[in-house]
């Protein structure tokens, strides 16, 4: 790709050559590939999630509990026909869906995967949020279930957080787009749709009930899963704030808050869900 401009960072790089915004080169480059059995119930049910982490990242927030594979530190370069491979060997250990983690900035490559080996199982585009409508309309002909972040409304918040300002403004849209995916379940398991996560921050809750309010109109068109697993890790020396998980008070009253905009269609967390055991072990 001479002239990229796949996420709303729109540098321009010619990733033949130079990494992009999101650290990494045109070749396909990841971490790991397995059955993620920590995704939300209706994706991992009882085989697990067909998940594979993308090296890289076109966010790149401070607290990523996935800091060196975010910052492209971690993983090993791929050809597009291995990557259809993958997805084939998961499909064929019983996966439930195939999950493609942070995949926007390989959604070009990602899509040709897609043409030499189309999984009879759902594909989960499992996103940070921060997309555009042009690389949304790319890969919808591949995708049955978005998995997507909304992690900030404020724009003092995403500056600080991820040093993006529009967060909020693409990820609304983007989200707003994928929740016309319709609903569908099979024995159990979201073969098409839309969840929408958030993860409630330490000392941020009142962001979280913006966020809350945001998504109330769209209650009955996707899930919202609420997670509580917030886990110190990153760079976030320079952020006290978040040297902290969150408490049981916070998120409460996120959940309740959710509970009285007449939010049915939603996962919750036990606290217990946040510690660096529910972090990966990286295969490169």
């Amino acid at each position: 790709m001479k002239h990229c401009n796949l996420c709303p960072n729109a540098c321009n790089a010619a990733r033949t050559a130079s990494a992009g915004v999101c650290g990494v080169k045109d070749e396909i480059k990841i971490a790991k590939y397995y059955l993620h059995p920590f995704e939300e119930p209706v994706l991992s049910g009882e085989n697990g999630s067909g998940t594979i982490f993308f090296s890289g990242c076109s966010l790149r927030c401070s607290f990523c509990q996935n800091y060196e594979v975010s910052r492209a530190e971690r993983g090993r370069e791929i050809s597009v026909t291995d990557l259809a491979e993958i997805m084939k060997e998961l499909e064929g250990r019983g996966a439930h869906n195939i999950n493609l983690v942070t995949p926007t900035h390989y959604a070009h490559r990602i899509a040709e995967a897609l043409e030499i080996y189309r999984p009879h199982i759902p594909v989960v585009w499992n996103t940070h949020g921060y997309e555009t409508e042009e690389t949304l309309k790319l890969i919808a002909p591949y995708v049955d279930v978005y998995l997507t972040d909304v992690k900030y409304c404020s724009p003092k918040t995403a500056k600080r957080y991820c040093g993006r300002e529009n967060y909020f403004a693409y990820a609304s849209r983007a989200a707003e787009i994928m929740c016309e995916k319709p609903l569908v379940f099979e024995k159990g398991m979201m073969v098409s749709g839309t969840i929408v996560r958030h993860l409630v921050l330490p000392q941020n809750v009142d962001d979280t009930l913006k966020i809350l309010d945001w998504f109330a109109p769209l209650k009955d068109k996707a899930y919202l899963s609420l997670m509580s697993q917030y886990t110190p890790f990153g760079k976030i020396d320079a952020l006290p704030e978040l040297q902290r998980k969150i408490t049981k008070r916070e998120y409460k009253k996120a959940l309740d808050y959710a509970l009285s905009l007449g939010i049915e269609n939603i996962f919750v967390q036990e606290m217990k869900s946040s510690g660096e055991e529910y972090i990966p072990v990286w295969d490169d």
